[in-house]
């Protein structure tokens, strides 16, 4: 799937990839970035998937990332590539005494290794590109507590990852953000009130739309400026 001419010229939009673009903060990133960006969605595909690709005139990218075995092959004739959102993520809350192997496996998969390869093998096109690598992490990633386990480490993993690549390519033009979001309103975030037994209030989270424009100002930023690391909390009510 080539997107465009790989020689791009000086008035080409930049090319940008968003993983879990179906979800609340990807879809809203895609919308915030609709028009400017040439825009590649990855998901695990479906109607929705498609449904935001033909809103935002968006290309799908079906990705499992619990196999990252497969995904140079979906990455095969990409094309060019500016920047990549790691958006994608999922949580499991629970004690270290309840969770197996199961669940941190799943959740370090999803969460820190599928990011880790897929900047792997992104990484040439993106130097090509002087292009920004974004990380949307968690507060969970700067501060564990008690039923977070799993969830924080591969968060900590996450931005352990974000500083090594940040420092690595520096040289290379290639900026590196961490975003770390409070309780934002997702369908991510009523699952963990669920689990919590909790009552799910989106007016009392961060609107996904303020996160994405978040993220799109960190990817416009001008070339002067590397904003490395963004802790994002819900306002006061």
């Amino acid at each position: 799937m080539s997107l465009s001419n790989p020689e791009k010229s000086s008035a080409a939009k930049p090319v940008t990839l968003i993983t879990g673009a179906s979800g609340g903060i990807g879809s809203a990133l895609a919308r915030a970035l609709a028009g400017t960006h040439e825009l590649i969605l990855g998901g695990r595909g479906g109607a929705a998937l498609n449904a935001l690709c033909a809103e935002v005139g968006g290309h799908p990218l079906v990705l499992d990332l619990t196999r990252p075995e497969t995904f140079a092959g979906a990455l095969a004739g990409l094309g060019r590539v500016s920047n990549v959102v790691h958006n994608a993520g999922v949580v499991e809350l629970g004690a270290v005494a309840e969770q197996d192997h199961a669940v941190w496996t799943h959740t370090l998969a999803v969460n820190t290794v599928a990011p880790a390869e897929l900047t792997r093998l992104l990484l040439p096109t993106v130097r090509q590109e002087r292009g920004t690598f974004v990380f949307v992490n968690s507060g969970a990633g700067l501060s564990a507590n008690a039923g977070w386990g799993s969830y924080a480490a591969s968060k900590f993993a996450l931005k352990a990852l974000a500083d090594a690549l940040r420092g690595e390519e520096e040289a290379n033009g290639v900026r590196v953000t961490s975003l770390y979001p409070g309780r934002t309103a997702t369908e991510m975030q009523r699952k963990v009130r669920s689990q919590e037994g909790a009552e799910y209030t989106p007016e009392a989270f961060i609107d996904p739309q303020t996160l994405a424009a978040t993220i799109a100002f960190v990817l416009n930023a001008p070339r002067d400026a590397t904003l490395t690391d963004l802790t994002v909390r819900p306002g006061p009510q």
